[in-house]
């Protein structure tokens, strides 16, 4: 028996990366999986999102742990297609237990040069897109009395960096988004909590926009000349993290164990959080 059999987590951006990590780890435990990727690129980002293949990988990943998966298509800054969505997997499973609100986008540039439209794509997605995730399950969740809810921030949503602004903003945002969630749904037996990664091994770090946004002092920077710099956001000496590391606690808070954990931020970002003020 799993730890979550019968259980069924709707997972934002799951056709890559840690979204991917979270749906096999979910699957694994015993739960249906249901993922929604917007499966298009942005053009005010400078690295490739996942494709409709990527999110049919992550699906067979999960099936072959012998579990049922939903997929569907769509942009989380659209709350008709999310509130979609969400019909659709309650009307196909029958109830809905866990969100993991990790759809999430990276771009770079300093406030008084960032353009309108990459803020927009930005803010729109990692925190507006929480919001409009959040808002379309809570009405089941309210109607089961239970709901476990963990939403992606980062190390930068409780710190900063030069020529982040969108990004440090919507991730900020998404603290302050689950504090006040997990306070309204509290009385309805819903956690809400959030994680906050460090530099994770994923294709929204490991490609060569990043590599030139932390290192413009070469002309073609390599992953190897940009882990200098990643590491130095940590505090041990370790540029990148594992999707699995992350995982790993979103199982926590999604388990038996943190029934009375709500509110709260949970750092995997390998002793950024020591340079934190609390």
């Amino acid at each position: 028996m799993g730890t979550h059999d019968g259980a069924v987590a709707l997972i934002t951006g799951g056709a890559r990366g840690q979204g991917r990590t979270h749906a096999v780890t979910l699957a694994r435990a015993g739960a249906d999986i249901a993922l929604v990727d917007r499966c298009a690129d942005m053009g005010t980002l400078t690295y490739a999102l996942g494709t409709e293949d990527d999110l049919a990988e992550t699906a067979e990943l999960v099936r072959a742990e012998g579990r049922r998966c939903l997929t569907a298509t769509a942009d989380v800054r659209d709350p008709e297609a999310v509130d979609a969505v969400v019909a659709d997997v309650v009307g196909e499973f029958g109830r809905l237990d866990i969100l993991l609100a990790n759809a999430g986008v990276s771009g770079g540039h300093s406030v008084h040069e960032v353009p309108e439209a990459e803020w927009d794509d930005i803010v729109g997605t990692n925190l507006t897109g929480v919001f409009h995730a959040i808002r379309a399950v809570a009405p089941t969740m309210i109607a089961q009395r239970s709901g476990r809810i963990v939403a992606t921030s980062s190390m930068m949503g409780r710190m900063s960096s030069p020529n982040l602004a969108a990004y440090v903003a919507s991730k900020w945002g998404v603290i302050g988004l689950v504090k006040a969630s997990a306070q309204d749904l509290a009385p309805f037996g819903i956690t809400v909590n959030a994680v906050a990664p460090g530099n994770i091994a994923t294709p929204m770090v490991l490609n060569e926009g990043i590599y030139r946004q932390v290192r413009p002092d070469l002309e073609n920077p390599t992953a190897e000349d940009a882990a200098f710099v990643l590491q130095m956001l940590h505090v041990q000496p370790i540029a990148l993290l594992e999707p699995q590391e992350v995982s790993d606690v979103i199982m926590f808070l999604v388990g038996p164990h943190a029934a009375h954990i709500t509110g709260a931020v949970m750092d995997i970002s390998a002793g950024a959080s020591a340079r934190f003020t609390a």
